[in-house]
Order: structure tokens, then sequence, then C-alpha cells
């Protein structure tokens, strides 16, 4: 495991969080969950019927008799989150639709997280993005002076660590976006000891080319430096010369970032994606995510083809999110 996670578990350590698996049949989410009980570090809570998830476990060989287990068909106080459901909508679902909605396992795994009977919500498995990120976005909603959220990945090798954004959600953000994107994925960075110095990326650095999308980031980096005057961030750059030093003394001699960059923000998510991925698979990071950032308590989503050990480290994640 990489120091990363080692430090993620060293700060979880006495401090253990609940988080919700809505796909609690999953057999990579079984595993996972078996892994983080035994662990001692998260708590885990899944969402089914307990005696097909028994089995199930029993087939994969898995011990599941410390995680707790919700069937959202006989939850104790499902009326209670019936009325809590329709109040949070506000006009937008009647009784009798909530009570539709919630048999939903990512609907009532969210509610869970709400009510402050769990800490975050590990989904996707099994899931779309969408159905994971709706009913967060219904239910849980953004954090004050956000209006969208956003998706980003740790990128991790031996001790080196950086974060990419937005390479998850916003397909086309604009200059206000962007610089939402850059102060969360600053705070994103502290959680995991990174101590942020933030390069909002184009394919020009400080005017080298002028076109809407250069003009975009460059308004982007105005609007960041107004809503964290504190953080040390700037741009535009091109990559090269946010991250390496003799490039960046050539093409941006006065600022702030010296070629020491460690935070990343992409100008759009077609950028963003295939950022990540190249660093992934020809540079050998570990890419952690994405990590939804934004939200009011921590929601986080699993590509459909990740492993057990993914959904183990992403509950990790959830958790310090949670702290």
């Amino acid at each position: 495991m990489s120091d990363l996670f080692t430090d993620v578990k060293n700060r979880l350590a006495g401090n253990v969080r609940k988080i919700v698996f809505p796909e609690g049949l999953d057999e990579r989410i079984l595993t996972a969950a078996s892994k983080l009980s035994e662990d001692g570090v998260v708590q885990p809570v899944l969402v089914g019927e307990e005696e097909k998830i028994e089995q199930k476990a029993q087939q994969l060989g898995v011990n599941v008799s410390d995680v707790t287990i919700i069937n959202p068909a006989t939850y104790a106080d499902f009326d209670a989150m019936v009325q809590a459901f329709v109040e949070r909508r506000k006009g937008k679902a009647t009784e009798e639709d909530a009570r539709k909605i919630l048999l939903d396992e990512n609907y009532f795994g969210t509610m869970l997280v709400y009510m402050n009977e769990a800490d975050g919500l590990v989904s996707g498995a099994a899931h779309s993005t969408a159905d994971t990120v709706r009913p967060a976005l219904q239910i849980i909603k953004t954090k004050p002076g956000v209006k969208k959220t956003s998706g980003v990945f740790i990128m991790a090798r031996e001790e080196e660590k950086y974060v990419f954004a937005d390479c998850a959600i916003n397909i086309s953000p604009d200059s206000q976006d962007l610089a939402e994107i850059a102060v969360t994925s600053a705070e994103t960075a502290q959680l995991f000891n990174i101590d942020p110095r933030v390069a909002m990326l184009s394919f020009s650095t400080k005017g080298s080319a002028k076109s809407p999308e250069t003009e975009k980031v460059a308004e982007a980096v105005s609007i960041a430096k107004e809503l964290a005057p504190e953080l040390v961030l700037d741009g535009e750059f091109q990559f090269d010369a946010a991250f390496v030093p003799s490039v960046a003394e050539k093409k941006a001699p006065g600022s702030v970032i010296k070629g020491d960059a460690n935070v990343f923000v992409f100008p759009s998510l077609e950028a963003g994606n295939i950022g990540y991925k190249i660093a992934q698979r020809l540079g050998g990071f570990d890419a952690v995510g994405p990590i939804l950032q934004g939200l009011n308590k921590p929601v986080n989503d699993l590509s459909r083809g990740c492993s057990a050990d993914d959904a183990y480290k992403l509950a990790l994640i959830t958790a310090a999110q949670a702290q």
C-alpha cells in the first residue's frame, strides 16, 4: 500500500467512520467491506437483504459478521426517513413518491448520510456516475459558495502525490467553475498532507497564445485569487511551465509557481480525463478516485470496472473526508 493510504489509515485510527455501500451484493464491495471491518479503520454499512448478503459472503469466503447490514424494506426508521426526504425535496416529492424512491439503494444510502446515520457513501461498482451523484446533489447538496460538484484524482507514485481536477464531472467548465474547482481541489489536497500549489492549465503560458479558451483560464485565475487570496495559485500555464523549474523560469519567471505545482486544474473534462490516464498508464501512477468534492458530506463514485482494492481505498478516502 502506498504512503498515501498508510497515512490515511494512521489518521483514521481511533476515529472510525461509518461508510455506506449501497451495492451490498457486489462481490468486490463485500470483499472490501470485510477487509475494512477486519482492519478496524472504517465501519462498513451494506444496503440490502441481510440473508442474501450473508449467503453471498459465505460463497465468497469473506467474513461480514461485524459489518452492519440494513434492508430499506424493513428499516425501523423508514417513516422518519420518508418525512425527512419530503422536507428536503421541498415540494418536489410527495410522501408516496418518497416511499418508492427510498427503496432505491443509492437514495436510501444517501439519506443515511444526510440523517447522520453514516458519515459518507461509496457507490458506482454496479451503478452509473449519474445514479450515484444525482441523489447526492438532491439530498446532501453542495457547500455554501460552491455551485457545482467536481471530481479529482489523487495521483500517487511512491512518495509523489498530486491532485488532478476536474477529471470526472464538468464537461466544459466556465471561468467561475474553474475557480471553484481550484479552491476545492486545494482543500482536498490538504486532506492528504499536500501543501497545495495550484496551476491552472491551458495550451498557453501567461498569454503566449490568445483565444477564448486561454482567456477563460486567465479569468478563472483572477476569480480564484479573489475567492482564496491565501492560496499559492497561478496560470494560465502549459503543463511543462507548471511542473519543470527550468521551463517555468523561462516562460513565467515572475510567477509564484516555479515549476513546483502539485494541484493541476485542467480546462475541460476531456483534457483532465486524458491527462490522468496518461499519467496512470505511461507514468505508472496510482490514480485514486474520482473523489467528489464540493458536497456538504462525502459521497464518492467508483468505476464499474473497479476492483475490491479500489473500493477499499476509496472508502478510506471517504472516511478521511468525513473527518
